[in-house]
């Protein structure tokens, strides 16, 4: 049985990977951890998988400088075949206070066609019933003075509640799109690193096609000799 020049751990013919059959950039990495690594020294497919990542981190350090805390997220569910794609809504509503529940059912109200009809409807009955049903002696008389402070209390108080249902709504589309930036980049690691494999199958299959290509050219030559070597028939 084979034995990684890395590890010294024994693999079997189907996993063990040439040096020679890796791509330069990958190869270059695996000699600056491993000097002795040479192009006739083999390692298993597990541990070239293992470096194929550490190149692609090296890329994205490079292109973006240090990695932040979301890109090592990302890099973490590679290494650990983890899933990222997951349902963040629930989570985002369980650590909703109280407070900002209030505030955005409030403001959910005050911006449908309910909360306009009802206020409307309130502010008809409201001058109705100054100017006809108690024109007499209205509580509040035209021009409605009392009617103004309260619709004006109202406005100071709807305004800033608005504002932090809308607080609310920008940190769940910054989180949404973290998260669809995180599974963005990690769809793309993982079509190279499949575009890594599928290049080390493809020379992997077209070594064993040559080796059977050869193999029966072998043949072929062995059969002419004999052919060769057969007297005439009279």
């Amino acid at each position: 049985m084979l034995k990684s020049s890395i590890s010294q751990l024994p693999i079997t013919n189907q996993e063990a990977v040439k040096g020679s059959e890796i791509r330069t950039s990958i190869f270059s990495l695996i000699r600056e951890k491993h000097p002795a690594f040479d192009q006739d020294s083999i390692l298993s497919l597990d541990e070239l998988n293992a470096f194929r990542r550490m190149y692609l981190k090296q890329l994205m350090e490079q292109e973006k400088g240090e990695l932040a805390q979301i890109d090592l997220d990302v890099m973490t569910a590679i290494q650990h075949n983890a899933i990222l794609s997951e349902n963040i809504e629930p989570e985002m509503e369980a650590t909703l206070t109280r407070g900002q529940k209030l505030a955005d059912m409030i403001a959910s109200f005050g911006g449908s066609w309910t909360f306009i009809l009802s206020f409307f409807s309130f502010l008809m009955i409201w001058m109705a019933v100054n100017v006809w049903v108690l024109s007499s002696k209205p509580f509040d008389p035209f021009p409605f003075i009392l009617l103004n402070l309260i619709l004006s209390c109202l406005a100071a108080i709807q305004a800033p509640i608005i504002m932090m249902s809308q607080n609310r709504q920008e940190q769940k589309d910054r989180l949404r799109a973290e998260h669809d930036y995180k599974i963005n980049l990690k769809a793309e690691l993982e079509i190279k690193l499949l575009s890594e494999k599928i290049d080390h199958l493809l020379v992997h299959q077209n070594k064993k096609l040559l080796e059977i290509q050869d193999v029966q050219i072998d043949y072929l030559e062995d059969l002419m000799k004999k052919i060769g070597q057969q007297p005439p028939r009279a």
